[in-house]
């Protein structure tokens, strides 16, 4: 099987990303800028805004050395995370339909205090 954690690879679906990010396989790094984080995210994603990425930014400690799996709101900033990352080294790929998608496949969003969330 062709490992999506590898440059030009496919993307995943939300619902794969999300076994991966739950059973610890790959961390997800949500992309997105703080007001959007703020109104919803996923429970265990890491947020890295892709300004902060592309200015050359320090990557989480918990990114370091492990695959990664971004995502932003709709797939395309998260795409352009993935090429950025894949130049220093890291092994990443993204989540097609980014938070949208992830919404819509029912898997939870998270808000302020760990309510429900909404994906801006």
């Amino acid at each position: 099987m062709l490992s999506p954690f590898r440059r030009g690879s496919g993307r995943l679906t939300p619902q794969p990303a999300h076994q991966r990010t739950s059973d610890g396989t790959a961390v997800l790094l949500d992309v997105r800028e703080t007001p959007e984080w703020n109104a919803g995210h996923a429970p265990e994603a890491l947020h890295l805004p892709l300004s902060r990425l592309a200015a050359g930014g320090s990557l989480p400690a918990a990114v370091r050395g492990r695959p990664v799996i971004t995502i932003c709101r709709s797939g395309h900033r998260s795409r352009q995370a993935v090429r950025l990352l894949a130049a220093r080294g890291v092994q990443a790929t993204d989540v097609t339909g980014g938070m949208t998608a992830w919404a819509r496949a029912g898997l939870p969003v998270i808000g302020p205090g760990g309510s429900n969330g909404v994906v801006a």
